[in-house]
């Protein structure tokens, strides 16, 4: 398999396009002879801060429930590390890197979906103030280094956060 990330839905403007966006946001594992998804995760469906999470995938193998499992690891602009079985797609943590994060509560193991904070919203009815992450992200497209024998991953964070008002333009 591949892996990669799809990028952000658009407009900006989320009352523009309801729905999740799928499949935006998504991380895939592809074949690589035959070019078929085998596997799809998106992280931030319906995204509205244009977290766009193309960033870096890194690839360890780790014990899980005591057995040895191919991993892949991504830290998204949304502020979540996520870590996936990377056969099958399946979600194993997903934790935030910082605890300014508040765009989410928590992302639910059981869907996957993360459990957003209505107060930072980018919705037209709505100024939200203190938005973290920014549309910048906490991890942007740094790349990451993975430490095998510590079994540590490094990465560079940003800590920056947004005011956000969404307004209409005249024709």
């Amino acid at each position: 398999l591949f892996y990669y990330g799809s990028g952000n839905p658009a407009p900006w403007n989320e009352t523009m396009r309801p729905g999740d966006n799928k499949w935006t946001m998504t991380i895939w594992g592809r074949d690589l002879d035959t070019g078929m998804a085998k596997w799809g995760y998106q992280k931030t469906p319906h995204d509205e801060w244009d977290f766009a999470g193309v960033n870096q995938m890194v690839l360890t193998d780790q014990p899980v429930n005591g057995k040895m499992t191919p991993l892949l690891s991504h830290i998204d602009r949304n502020g979540i590390l996520y870590t996936l079985n990377r056969e099958n797609g399946n979600l194993i943590v997903a934790e935030k890197v910082d605890p300014a994060v508040n765009v989410f509560k928590k992302v639910d193991l059981k869907t996957g979906t993360p459990v957003r904070d209505p107060e930072f919203a980018t919705r037209m009815d709505h100024k939200g103030t203190n938005i973290c992450p920014s549309a910048m992200g906490f991890h942007n497209q740094g790349v990451d280094s993975y430490d095998p024998e510590s079994r540590t991953l490094y990465a560079g964070l940003n800590h920056i956060c947004m005011d956000w008002e969404p307004f209409m333009l005249a024709h």
